[in-house]
């Protein structure tokens, strides 16, 4: 079984429902969530629909990051791994989200400027090596990393490597966990070719989640031929 969906509820909820039993949910990365709309969500969704969500920024980005301009509440000392109050506390009450929706996966996108340094390595090992392993964590690494430090801490912190199947290779994972921006940008939409190269990449359990402005259309056309 290929899970296909979007990065983001891309229709009505109704209308979601009624062709994909997949979606990740974005609005968990750009702030928390009430626990009142996790539940109304998790009850709306038929029994066999999976939500997968996107980890909330306070743990990978900076406060700097533009993408705080749709964070609501106090800004403390985040982003980077950083293994402190402020990012620990905000990540108990993403994972309270978490619970209620009955996630399985959560994934962990780290922006560009995390780049591979001893210090962010570091900070990675520290942030995961104290977490409980509630959930299955993927990582998509962003900025400058080796590949061989890629599967190595993918491998001791036994996380799945998130990749765009058509921008890098993933050196780690049980399965697949595929995110599509948009070959050359989010606006891209995606050729019959395109989605015939991914049927050939794709293996039973993989998660191919489309991410560009066609995501909808995209998504339903990969499905079809599944």
């Amino acid at each position: 079984m290929i899970h296909v969906g979007t990065c983001g509820f891309s229709a009505s909820h109704k209308k979601y429902f009624q062709e994909f039993k997949l979606v990740e949910i974005q609005k968990t990365f750009y702030t928390l969530i009430s626990p009142q709309l996790a539940e109304k969500w998790r009850n709306e969704a038929p029994q066999d629909f999976e939500f997968t969500l996107k980890a909330i920024q306070t743990v990978t980005h900076t406060p700097n990051s533009p993408t705080y301009r749709r964070y609501k509440g106090e800004i403390g000392d985040f982003g980077n791994f950083k293994n402190n109050y402020d990012v620990m506390k905000t990540w108990e009450r993403f994972v309270e989200i978490a619970k209620l929706l009955k996630a399985k996966i959560v994934i962990f996108q780290s922006p560009p400027r995390f780049s591979e340094s001893k210090e962010n390595v570091k900070n990675m090992y520290e942030f995961f090596n104290r977490i409980e392993k509630d959930f299955i964590y993927g990582w998509e690494p962003r900025g400058k990393w080796k590949s061989e430090t890629v599967k190595k801490i993918c491998q001791e912190l036994d996380l799945i490597h998130v990749v765009d199947p058509f921008k890098d290779e993933k050196v780690w994972g049980e399965f697949s966990y595929y995110r599509l921006h948009g070959r050359g940008g989010y606006r891209y939409r995606y050729t019959d070719n395109d989605l015939m190269l991914l049927k050939k990449k794709v293996q039973d359990g993989d998660y191919v989640l489309f991410n560009n402005t066609n995501m909808w259309e995209d998504a339903l056309r990969f499905k079809s031929l599944l």
